[in-house]
């Protein structure tokens, strides 16, 4: 029986390593060790970054909100629970385009959750 050895699989690791790590600078692209090191680091930022950008996400579409609902003399919770109370079932993802988009239909949720809220009062 012909002798087996771990080469094959070694050469396919590093080669997989040092093609990921494509596009670095200096030895993080050619050298094994320090690519390796850069491309496992670079493998954590890409984890965390992926839940973080859920809560970036959200950061910046509660600020349009605000910035939208603050030019309809509202601030940010009052005018989300007015649309509470009003009734209205949108995400503050379509909240926040509608605020960019188009200005005269976030004009009408505004009023529609000022009248909520005086009713509520």
């Amino acid at each position: 029986m012909p002798r087996s050895t771990g080469s094959p699989a070694r050469k396919d690791r590093k080669k997989k390593i040092l093609k990921e790590a494509r596009g670095y600078f200096g030895g993080r692209k050619k050298l094994y060790r320090t690519a390796k090191d850069a491309v496992e680091k670079g493998w954590e930022h890409a984890y965390r970054d992926r839940k973080k950008k859920k809560r970036n996400f959200r950061r910046l579409w509660i600020t349009r909100i605000n910035a939208a609902a603050r030019q309809n003399d509202l601030s940010y919770s009052r005018f989300m629970d007015g649309l509470n109370k009003s009734g209205v079932e949108l995400d503050r993802k379509v909240l926040a385009d509608l605020a960019v988009r188009s200005p005269e239909a976030f004009e009408s949720l505004a009023t529609q959750a000022k009248e909520a809220l005086s009713k509520a009062s």
